[in-house]
């Protein structure tokens, strides 16, 4: 049976895990038909080869004695249907008999049926042979005298199949020839390439599908609940069935064996060896750990000990090296170890070695080399205030879930609201005793059923069922009152269980005390009264851990719950919502009749033309929340910044919060491959990615008050779209009552007015959610920790308040450390202050620094009285962040000595397109470095507005030559109207997406006409592409270049995969769609995933994406060089991508480090180790088939990365002279 099939025939009804895949494929109907003519036959034969086997094995159980030493046989003997109790195998173990078991009813059932099956097998002997004598297989003789058994048939059968199946595609002579001599060409080029790591897709112990992480998380769900026997269950339901062992690999295995390890059931273990053996799934070092600690645990004979020792060893492993790579928590170590000291005296494990500190990358081997060690930077805290801060922190993590004041809880309080709120507690109490009601006899119906399948029970009983209430009653009080996706609402349940799952499931480890007294210790490396130490946060953690006995880097990583099982947990609990919750019609309205209405519906609606399950509020509802205004809102813990510096990043599954799950690396739902990827990775090539993490997470924040308050109340005074700030849903627009509109028009006007209610409600929100946060950390220190995307891109783990925010959100923070501002420092705020306005980007930073000084007035005005003066802040690019410049200026102006001054403002420097800034030094283009400021020059080169006077240029010469199009887009094109396409192109946005951005920019004109627009996009677009070709000829080779190179990977099967010049495994995680169908009685979603590793990858946007990824991927390699560099010199130092942040007094220090470490970095040979590590990776291992199949395709590849694009003649070293590179 196929896993298609199986998995039709697994999971049903709307209590059951019900997950069945649709695949959509663009293959031919023959070559499908092939395919799976070839599977089916290939199934079959395995099931036959398993099922002799096991024949063979049966009819001789009685001629095979029991003290023969084979695999798993260093447990006692007994057959794997024959459970013994502990008792009797401690007993056993200890006389050392070895004969034989007693007779049982099984046994006998056995002999009974000897003779029934003796005669199968010999039926089945026939069959092979029918199947053998197929005309159109040429019989194979025996290569022995010996009589060939069923085993000897099905193998050679099953060559005979390959040797078969090639024959079609050798057909016709001439093809055939031209096939041979293209690989004869290809082989000469395969030359001295050496053998590459096995790609992902042919990894099996990595090919983790859905239903495999269903059965690994239903497992693990059970453990925890200590329902060791519901595992077992589903266990031995997948390995009953041949087709189904399938799914099984070792992980599912040790899950039981470490529970019954446990328990001291050795016979236990025993059986599951055995199951293992049965299945053909080797044990791995966990597997043996989980047997040996059984055995220390037990009263178990040395020889039976010794007997495992010896199969351990056969297997390839050493017990001195067994715990080197050891993932769990607990004493299963210590036990480990005294059962191997029971057939061992005096076994002690080697010292565990301490890892290389040389670095091998060579853009940083001075950097971690310890010759001149240099101090890190100490915090202006005490050791004493961050413990006591770190404790907060945990009890925060640890209880999940954060209750803060609204910044709307200063409006008065109104009756109306009070009694909205009277109202709202009153049916809330309600909702909270049905929905517990409710639940519990859900999980009773569930519990009764008793099946070995599996089904949602066990997620239903990881929490407390207050807890299941509590998380459906606050997602109840935020849905949004024109309602929220079923599957997104879904999800968010399943995804806040899991959460808390996972802090509930680490609460109940040791690690937390651990933890508690590594950091007691670590915070002396940062605070300002202990001594200097010339370590890194991690190697200060690692060295810590390892004094305590303890490797943070081998914590045991989590059982994800996939997204399927997410989504079907959360439908469960929206069911509930739905069904359970009522209220009365009256509520609002006395004089009403009074009946029972629902609070929510379940409605579709229709979205890009696809029919969408939406799950909405009652109106009544909706207003008895409006009206009651409530002044709290709730938070999971990691939405609040942290208290404490973050715990430093040491492995791919441990750092920044201690309870909350957060990986090094964030990815979408279902991309796995990303973590596959780093776990694959030596431990030190992550090491400069961790140490970058970890310094852009140390740096403190604190909350800018004035701006605070000046934000907050203009939010509470209904908002102000002009800076940004969203007003409430009371003010969106309604539609027009008058009779002058047609039916269709009112139908368009209401669809715009309900659009934009939507926007503002959403907008409103957020903003509400930063403001809040803003207003609860007001007076604290706070950290954000950092993890980055798989291109290496770094993020603040904080999702709604963090400095990747808004401009209003970057204007409420401030550095918590103030440095004084020095020689020049003021002068750098002023000409900060011009960059915020957007005035004077053509102008050098002289004439800006003289701007400033001549509008000191309107500064000053703008700080003393920004809503009641001139209000100059206004009227700039970035308001609320010139607002906190000005009001910094203002300070330092009117302080004694300014130069004393203490600043906590961060100053910015950014790149100047940072995308086409790399693609010019990758390729030496003299004429687009000119063009992007790597060059140095008296003012700043604009590349937009470059752009936009060659695009001119054109439409001129159309205009003349009578181009209507041209001629109405005179006066019309300028720097702002090309600026997001020349930004976004280097970033691969096509033709079609440029053209969308310039229409959008010429509906904000009101002088063109609209009619035209289209038009006009459609030309603009082609003459901005044509002036890029012409201007960055370098950048277009190179970019064609990457996208030639991903096509031809793609195609052959594989994703394009890359390692950053910082050691950082980089994968594309595009592939072609699956869909996977849950059902529940609700309404049946379609989950759709484009990550998945199982399916073959999407060769457009394989090819689409790789050249922006890769640049995305070399400047937060720039960036991360420069956070390294920029600490190890005593720099407070954050970014925004490719925006640098630091105090005003040491922006020449960090403006000299960012030039030297980007001429660093592109002195590398980066596309020369690109082509040798693709050539490695897809050439020296292609498939046998592709090669046979598309020669001329593998030789392209071949010879495309060999022919690395050339360079032009521009001088890296000048990069550092250049002022405006970053300004």
């Amino acid at each position: 049976m196929s896993v298609l099939k199986l998995q039709g025939a697994l999971f049903w009804r709307a209590e059951t895990l019900w997950i069945g895949l649709r695949k959509y494929s663009s293959a031919k109907v023959k070559e499908e038909a092939r395919k799976r003519w070839v599977l089916e036959q290939a199934e079959l034969l395995e099931v036959l080869e398993a099922r002799v086997k096991q024949l063979q094995t049966e009819v001789g159980m009685d001629t095979v004695p029991f003290s023969r030493v084979e695999k798993s046989s260093f447990f006692q003997p007994v057959p794997p249907w024959k459970a013994l109790s502990p008792t009797r195998t401690e007993s056993t173990a200890t006389s050392g008999e070895q004969g034989s078991p007693q007779p049982s009813r099984w046994m006998e059932k056995l002999n009974k049926e000897k003779s029934i099956k003796h005669k199968r097998l010999l039926r089945l002997e026939a069959k092979l042979a029918r199947v053998s004598s197929n005309p159109g297989v040429k019989p194979i003789k025996p290569t022995s005298k010996r009589t060939q058994g069923p085993e000897d048939q099905l193998e050679q059968l099953r060559n005979a199949g390959r040797k078969a199946k090639l024959q079609p595609l050798e057909s016709g002579r001439g093809l055939r020839g031209r096939k041979k001599a293209a690989v004869m060409s290809t082989e000469e080029l395969e030359k001295g390439l050496p053998d590459p790591p096995l790609p992902l897709e042919e990894d099996n112990g990595h090919q983790l599908g859905n239903l495999q992480l269903s059965i690994l998380s239903y497992m693990d769900t059970c453990l925890f609940l200590r329902q060791p026997e519901k595992a077992l269950q589903c266990l031995a339901f997948y390995h009953r069935s041949h087709a189904r062992r399938k799914l099984l690999d070792v992980r599912m295995y040790n899950l039981v064996l470490h529970e019954y390890a446990k328990k001291r059931t050795l016979s236990k273990v025993g059986s599951l060896f055995r199951l293992m053996e049965e299945s053909g799934v080797k044990p791995n070092q966990d597997s043996y750990i989980a047997a040996l600690s059984c055995m220390g645990r037990s009263n178990v004979h040395p020889n039976i000990v010794a007997r495992c020792l010896q199969q351990l060893e056969e297997d390839g492993f050493r017990p001195e090296e067994l715990f080197q790579n050891y993932m769990r928590e607990g004493d299963e170590v210590e036990m480990a170890l005294e059962g191997i000291r029971k057939a061992r005296p005096g076994f002690q494990l080697p010292p565990r070695p301490r890892e290389a500190e040389i670095c091998t990358i060579p853009l940083l081997q001075d950097f971690y080399k310890k010759e001149n060690p240099v101090s890190y930077p100490k915090l202006d805290f005490t050791a004493k205030y961050l413990r006591k801060q770190f404790r907060k922190q945990l009890a925060m993590e640890a209880s999940d879930t954060v209750t803060i004041d609204s910044v709307e809880a200063e409006k008065p309080l109104t009756e109306k609201a009070a009694q909205a709120r009277s109202l709202l507690a009153e049916l809330r109490s309600r909702w909270r005793a049905s929905l517990l009601q409710s639940l519990q006899e859900s999980k009773l119906h569930l519990d009764r059923k008793n099946s070995e399948r599996m089904n949602l029970y066990p997620f239903l009983c990881v929490l407390n069922d207050k807890e299941y209430v509590d998380i459906l009653m606050r997602s109840l009080s935020v849905l949004p009152p024109h309602g929220e996706s079923l599957l997104n609402l879904a999800r968010e349940l399943g995804t806040k269980v899991y959460n808390k799952y996972v802090i509930r499931k680490k609460s109940r480890s040791r690690l937390v005390e651990k933890i508690k007294d590594i950091y007691d210790n670590y915070v002396q490396l940062l605070t300002k009264d202990t001594q200097p130490d010339d370590l890194l946060p991690r190697e200060h953690w690692e060295k810590l851990a390892s004094e305590a006995g303890w490797a943070p880097s081998l914590v045991s990583k989590e059982c994800i719950w996939p997204h399927s099982v997410l989504v079907q947990l959360g439908l469960h609990l929206v069911e509930l919502l739905v069904q359970v919750l009522k209220m009365e019609s009256n509520i609002l309205n006395p004089a009403l009749e009074q009946k029972l209405i629902p609070v929510l519906y379940h409605v579709y609606s229709f979205r890009s033309g696809h029919q969408i399950g939406f799950i909405r509020p009652h109106p009544i509802l909706t207003r008895l929340l409006l009206e009651a205004a409530e002044t709290t809102l709730s938070f999971e813990a990691f939405v609040i910044p942290m208290l404490c510096p973050p715990v430093p990043w040491v492995s791919p599954h441990f750092g920044a919060y201690v309870f909350a799950p957060t990986k090094l690396m964030r990815y979408v739902e279902g991309a796995l491959q990303h973590q596959i990827l780093l776990d694959r990775c030596p431990s030190g090539h992550l090491h400069p990615v961790m140490d970058a993490l970890n310094q852009l997470g140390n740096c403190p924040w604190k909350v800018n008050g004035p701006i605070l308050d000046v934000v907050v109340s203009i939010f509470n005074d209904k908002g102000d779209e002009n800076l940004d700030i969203p007003p409430p849903p009371s003010e969106a627009p309604q539609p027009a009552t008058g009779g002058a509109l047609s039916k269709a028009a009112l139908k368009r006007e209401v669809a715009r007015c309900r659009k934009k209610a939507v926007e503002m409600y959403s907008l409103r929100m957020d903003a509400l959610y930063k403001l809040s946060i803003a207003k609860h950390m007001r007076d604290r220190v706070f950290w954000f920790p950092h993890n980055m995307d798989f291109r290496g891109r770094t993020y603040p783990c904080p999702p709604h308040f963090n400095h990747l925010g808004s401009d209003l959100t970057r204007a409420l923070l401030l550095f918590a450390e103030g440095r004084p501002l020095g020689a020049h420092g003021l002068d750098w705020l002023k000409i900060h202050l011009i960059n915020l306005t957007g005035l004077k980007k053509r102008n050098s930073l002289r004439e800006r620094l003289a701007y400033a000084n001549e509008i000191m007035a309107d500064i000053l005005d703008s700080a003393d009285h920004p809503l009641m003066g001139r209000k100059w802040w206004m009227n700039t690019d970035e308001p609320w962040q010139a607002l906190a410049c000005c009001m910094e200026i203002a300070k330092a102006t009117r302080a004694p000595d300014p130069a004393a001054f203490v600043s906590h403002f961060p100053v910015h420097q950014d790149g100047s397109c940072n995308g086409l800034q790399h693609y010019a030094a990758l390729g030496r283009d003299v004429v687009g470095a000119a063009s992007v400021n790597l060059t140095p020059c008296d003012v700043p080169q604009d590349v937009y507005s470059v752009v936009a006077q060659q695009v001119e240029v054109f439409r001129k010469r159309d205009a003349a030559a009578g181009v209507k199009t041209a001629q109405l887009l005179e006066g019309f094109i300028g720097r702002k109207v090309v600026k997001q396409t020349v930004m976004t192109v280097v970033y691969g946005v096509t033709r079609y997406g440029g053209r969308l951005q310039i229409e959008k920019r010429l509906k904000e004109m009101d002088d063109f006409p609209q009619e035209y627009v289209w038009e006009a996009s459609h030309y603009l677009v082609q003459q901005v592409f044509s002036s890029l070709k012409e201007m960055f000829s370098g950048t277009r080779e190179i970019q064609g270049w990457l996208t030639d190179c991903a096509r031809l990977i793609a195609k052959s099967g594989r994703t394009v995969e890359w390692v950053t010049p910082l050691g950082l495994p980089i994968i594309q995680p595009y592939h072609r769609s699956k869909n996977t169908m849950v059902n529940s009685s609700m309404q049946t979603v379609n989950l759709r995933s484009r990550h998945d590793i199982n399916q073959k990858p999407d060769t457009v946007k394989q090819k689409n994406a790789f050249p922006p990824n890769f640049i995305h991927s070399l400047d937060s390699t720039h960036m991360m060089l420069t956070s390294l560099h920029c600490h190890r010199q005593g720099l407070t130092f954050v970014s925004v991508h490719d925006c640098y942040w630091t105090h005003a007094l040491t922006v020449d220090v960090m403006n000299r480090v960012c030039r030297d470490q980007f001429v660093a970095l592109h002195s590398q040979p980066i596309l020369e180790s690109l082509s040798r590590f693709m050539l490695e990776k897809y050439c020296a291992r292609i498939p046998v088939e592709w090669k046979n199949k598309k020669p001329l395709e593998y030789q392209k590849l071949l010879q495309l990365l060999c022919n690395i694009p050339k360079k032009g003649d521009f001088d890296l070293e000048k990069v550092k002279e250049s002022t405006y590179f970053f300004s």
